[in-house]
Formats: structure tokens, C-alpha cells, sequence
């Protein structure tokens, strides 16, 4: 899978979110060490709390399914389904991302049909909350 088809897989994941409220539409790919691709998109709620981003659920469906390593997400997303600039995960997606991966985790966050910038996990979250601090 290369990183382009990664990003392809982001973009198409956003036709299915449910964002009434924002307008706003993300989709995420997330690739896992064995090669599969665990998609997600947002899923927004009325009273927003219970929002889900995409990237969790992504995450969640791979965990759910058993997967635990993964090397590579890209995000893609903007108003009304059309691309619009990077959509980086937000806090608390970075911190369910550092849960199940290392800070050279790559991040594609999608800025085109065909572009995209490639953080490491460790840029986006420098000082991640881990087992570690519970030790």
C-alpha cells in the first residue's frame, strides 16, 4: 500500500460521515503492520460530546478486530466533503494514536486530491501521556 493509496482510502472515507452539525466531513485510513486498512469517519452527535473523529474510529475498528500495531493514518477532510487544507488529528486522537503507537508513527495529513504532509506522531504529540507515567 503506498502512502498515496493510503490517502485515496481517507478521501473516499469521508462520504460516510455524519456531520449534520459542523458541515465539516473527515475520513481516515489507517494501515496496520500485517497490511490491512481500517477506514473511519467522523460521526458527529447534537450535543457534540459524544462526537467521534474519525481517526478513533478507525483505531477502534482495528481494535476491535484484534490489530494492535499499525505504521501509517492518513486523514483527509473539509467543509461540505471537499478537501480544505490539512485536518492533522486533533488532541485527543493524538493521545488514542500514542496508546497503541511509538512517536515514529507517520501521519499523512491529506491537503489535496493528490497531496499530502507526512508528520511523525512525536511532532504532533511531544510530551504524550503513556504507561509509562503510570508506572
Amino acid at each position: 500500500m503506498t502512502k498515496q493509496e493510503l490517502c485515496n482510502l481517507a478521501i473516499k472515507s469521508m462520504e460516510n460521515a455524519y456531520a449534520p452539525y459542523s458541515g465539516y466531513k473527515v475520513g481516515a485510513a489507517l494501515l496496520t503492520k500485517t497490511g490491512k486498512v481500517f477506514t473511519g469517519c467522523n460521526i458527529e452527535n447534537a450535543s457534540y460530546t459524544p462526537t467521534v473523529c474519525a481517526e478513533r474510529t478507525a483505531i477502534f475498528k482495528a481494535v476491535s478486530e484484534g490489530e494492535r500495531n499499525f505504521t501509517m493514518i492518513a486523514v483527509a477532510g473539509g467543509k461540505n466533503g471537499y478537501i480544505s487544507g490539512e485536518f492533522p488529528p486533533c488532541g485527543v486522537c493524538r493521545q488514542v494514536l500514542s496508546e497503541f503507537c511509538d512517536g515514529n508513527f507517520t501521519v499523512l495529513a491529506v491537503n489535496g486530491e493528490n497531496s499530502y504532509k507526512e508528520y511523525k506522531l512525536s511532532d504532533l504529540l511531544p510530551c504524550s501521556f503513556n504507561s509509562d507515567n503510570l508506572k
